[in-house]
């Protein structure tokens, strides 16, 4: 076993090098000098909802917070059965910057998000579009800091992380290793070089050029595609187009989730769909995890000698990356010690994912059924 305990060591210093190196290259929204009022653009910020209500308010609130001087906001109500419509009408009627559009019925071949903020984007005058959540905090200078950056930059999407808030230790431990898992998956520091195939989306901020948005076709490309996000980021970079990404933790929040149960279905929408329904890749990509994150620990309960000494090794890589993360992420660092847990969560969550989706033949997302041979169908 000595063999698999050497592999394990260096291919977790590997990925912890890259994962680390890269983090100290990535820049913050938070140091980017804010755009000069005097001539900024017109942006359009657009946020699709459907039952909402309880979060749309404070959301809202935020972005016509903002300290940007050409600024719409377009909310979207994807066929809402909460109150989320009377939120968002009274908040119009009170900003008109504030632009209510309803949707009440969804066409054939679209995931109901991805029509909303598709009709929403069709909606939108400014020379910028900004795609975010009905539930993300935004600090008043962030989009100027955004925008700001994206035309210094050159660029015509630009993506920002949100830091990230989830109650109690478990769920702060699984966002570290959320974290490890997206830098690892999307190495966000390589998206801005030309060359290279990482792309990235963020559904919490993606800053796009009207044009841009437009000459791609919108939404219509991925309108079947849970991962709407990612794969907005990917069309863009495919095309040619320049992408870069930020950490926005300060000036981005969000509440991801408020319970362990709610999290295990929110994952159910777009898991399956980010390794493109593969199931040989869900199999290999959970055993994949627990070889790092749990066969070590058992390794150190039934080994000795050398093989235990580099048990113990990878298990310190691991937790230091996952503290460096942590503080990161802005949780309490010695949550990640429950790393193995988390694994262990994270593929019950994957595998569980793949199974609904295989046995009831499609996904099941906030009241409408999508058949897995139409989601199959809308590769990027």
């Amino acid at each position: 076993m000595i063999w698999l305990a050497g592999v394990l060591l260096a291919v977790t210093i590997g990925a912890a090098l890259d994962v680390l190196v890269g983090l100290r290259t990535l820049r913050r929204l938070a140091d980017q000098g804010p755009r000069s009022s005097a001539d900024a653009p017109p942006v359009s910020i657009v946020v699709a909802a459907r039952d909402e209500a309880p979060h749309i308010g404070a959301a809202l609130g935020t972005m016509l917070g903002q300290d940007y001087p050409r600024l719409e906001v377009i909310a979207v109500d994807d066929r809402s059965t909460d109150g989320t419509g009377d939120v968002v009408a009274a908040l119009a009627a009170a900003d008109n910057r504030l632009r209510p559009v309803t949707v009440s019925d969804l066409p054939a071949g679209w995931l109901g998000k991805n029509h909303a903020l598709d009709v929403g984007a069709r909606a939108a005058t400014g020379d910028w579009i900004l795609f975010t959540d009905a539930d993300i905090v935004m600090a008043p200078d962030a989009l100027r800091r955004a925008v700001g950056y994206a035309e210094r930059e050159q660029l015509d999407h630009l993506a920002v992380a949100p830091r990230i808030r989830m109650p109690g230790v478990l769920l702060e431990a699984f966002t570290a290793h959320f974290l490890l898992s997206f830098l690892c998956f999307t190495r966000p520091w390589r998206v801005k070089d030309a060359k290279s195939r990482y792309f990235v989306g963020i559904g919490a901020f993606n800053l796009v050029r009207r044009t841009t948005y437009q000459e791609l076709g919108g939404h219509s490309r991925i309108a079947m595609r849970p991962d709407d996000d990612m794969k907005l980021g990917k069309i863009i970079k495919a095309a040619g187009y320049r992408s870069d990404c930020l950490m926005g933790a300060g000036p981005l929040e969000v509440e991801w989730y408020h319970s362990l149960g709610q999290m295990i279905r929110g994952l159910e929408k777009n898991m399956f769909a980010g390794i493109d329904y593969n199931v040989a890749l869900s199999v290999v990509g959970g055993l994949t995890q627990l070889c790092f994150g749990v066969v070590p620990v058992a390794g150190l309960a039934v080994t000795g000698g050398e093989t235990r000494l580099l048990f113990g090794l990878q298990i310190a890589v691991l937790i230091t990356t996952l503290w460096r993360l942590a503080r990161e992420a802005d949780i309490r660092p010695w949550s990640v010690l429950l790393f193995p847990v988390v694994v262990l969560l994270f593929v019950f969550i994957m595998w569980r994912t793949m199974l609904l989706n295989l046995v009831h033949g499609g996904l099941q997302w906030r009241g409408t059924f999508y058949s897995l041979r139409e989601l199959k169908a809308n590769r990027v």
